[in-house]
């Protein structure tokens, strides 16, 4: 069920799975197209969004986001430089479990990423979507990414990015971002 009007809403799609999210591998900069049952999560994202007025659909300029967009209902979703995933420097294509092979207690949201972008330079980027967004008159539709999108909802609700580590999020997967009472909130997470 999708959020009842009043003061702007940002929903959040993650894309549909790729082979690398399917595998676990960290998928930043490297622009895999979506899995057959990815193509198939992203046009039953349709009928869920199915209705519902947007005043602005942004998407990240990676293809599996884009792709996603398109088979949800939204050709025309504009791309969002900021809305890209993670950068992973020299971890990208890799796990978390090849990665804690030499750096062991690695973690995204707490370490130390070579060659990749900083916990400081990924929460600039998404305030500045979510200033964008909160500028909107009505509701804002966004198709991205599993790390960007956690770190995104932490920073909806005025925490650093590392709280997104408690925020699991699925492939082709809804959430709702909004305010309870003048307080930001997370609405609906990871339906």
């Amino acid at each position: 069920m999708l959020a009842d009007s009043g003061p702007m809403v940002l929903y959040l799609v993650r894309h549909g799975a790729t082979e690398w999210s399917k595998n676990g591998r960290h998928t930043g900069v490297t622009d895999l197209p979506l899995l057959p049952e990815g193509e198939d999560d992203a046009r039953r994202m349709a009928s869920r969004l199915a209705g519902h007025e947007f005043a602005s659909v942004i998407t990240s300029p990676r293809q599996r986001a884009r792709r996603t967009a398109e088979l949800a209902g939204f050709p025309d979703a504009v791309v969002d430089e900021d809305l890209v995933e993670w950068g992973y420097g020299e971890y990208e294509g890799i796990s978390t479990v090849q990665i804690r092979e030499t750096d062991p207690g690695w973690s995204i949201w707490t370490g130390y990423t070579p060659g990749g972008e900083t916990a400081d330079e990924i929460a600039a980027r998404l305030d500045r979507v979510i200033a964008r967004a909160r500028a909107c008159d009505g509701d804002v539709l966004a198709f991205a990414h599993g790390h960007c999108l956690r770190a995104l909802a932490a920073r909806w609700v005025e925490e650093p990015v590392s709280f997104g580590r408690f925020l699991m999020l699925g492939t082709a997967t809804l959430s709702i971002l909004g305010d309870d009472r003048g307080q930001a909130a997370v609405l609906t997470w990871n339906s």
